[in-house]
């Protein structure tokens, strides 16, 4: 066995996880404030990629000003989805309102390459393409780059999560009728987790675009970012990080190790045997919080 490619695999794999942390944040964000699981969210990622992409190639903006504006831009959306959708679905029961975001998913995934075409668009941000030697490792430069910044944009979601606004969020998420009675906008702090859970996934849409292109199998990253949220617990921003680098890792190593064994195909299934497990032997996640109910 060839330890050093099994070494390169590992370090590539945890950036690469990083970067599908960064969609599972967004989910989580959601979760923790409203207690909906967002299925939109990768749709709502290729959505990002496409404003990107419109602001750089169809308009001519710089980078600078044109991530900013397509996070900022996201940002009204996600809270434009809780208006004028999810708020409606208030007293409904929670299936329902899960089906909904499925449903957006759904719309999205077919909107967009509808109006855009169908054709991978270039997604330019000024990240280097080429490969990056340490040593005897071959680390690609673009996941390095785009793993990095996820990491710093979920640390400071912790950090977020701990400021006064953040405090504000997990009472909503904990009890929204107490939030309610002592004062607390409870429709405001969900708005706002819709809108940074919309700037997470535009922040990974826009990193993953610029390294396999904009197109409707963007909104594949929802798979990812499910996994990630379901193994390190739905409720456990701490837990993204954890979930986002064993899965990373461990599609990496599937694809490097596992494939030329069995022909190819493993990569994909990865995501789909993690849920499952997670979901059978611990339903919470690993650092998911357990809610008991006393009766």
């Amino acid at each position: 066995m060839d330890w050093m490619l099994i070494a390169e695999l590992a370090v590539n794999g945890v950036f690469v996880g990083l970067m599908y942390a960064l969609v599972s944040l967004g989910m989580v964000l959601i979760y923790k404030t409203s207690g909906i699981a967002n299925l939109a969210q990768g749709a709502i990622a290729m959505t990002g990629g496409y404003v990107a992409w419109v602001l750089l190639a169809g308009l001519g903006a710089p980078v600078w000003l044109a991530i900013p504006g397509a996070l900022v831009g996201m940002f009204g959306f996600g809270m434009l989805i809780e208006r004028v959708a999810l708020r409606r679905m208030i007293g409904q029961p929670v299936i329902m309102t899960i089906m909904l975001t499925l449903g957006i998913e759904i719309m999205l995934r077919g909107l967009l390459p509808g109006v855009f075409g169908a054709s991978v668009k270039r997604l330019d941000i000024g990240i280097p393409q080429a490969p990056l030697f340490v040593a005897d490792l071959l680390i690609n430069r673009a996941t390095l780059i785009g793993g990095g910044i996820s990491l710093v944009l979920i640390v400071a979601s912790l950090i977020f999560f701990n400021s006064r606004f953040g405090v504000v969020m997990r009472a909503v998420a904990d009890d929204q009728t107490a939030s309610w009675s002592v004062g607390i906008r409870v429709e405001r702090a969900i708005a706002v987790a819709w809108g940074l859970g919309a700037v997470a996934a535009t922040a990974a849409g826009i990193l993953w675009g610029s390294t396999q292109g904009v197109d409707w199998s963007l909104s594949l990253l929802l798979i990812k970012a499910l996994a990630i949220a379901i193994l390190g617990g739905l409720d456990s921003i701490g837990g993204v990080l954890i979930a986002g680098v064993i899965v990373g890792v461990a599609e990496s190593l599937a694809t490097g190790v596992v494939d030329p064994l069995v022909g190819g195909g493993t990569r994909d299934i990865v995501a789909a045997v993690i849920i499952l497990a997670t979901l059978l032997f611990k339903p919470h996640g690993l650092f998911g919080r357990e809610h008991i109910e006393r009766v």
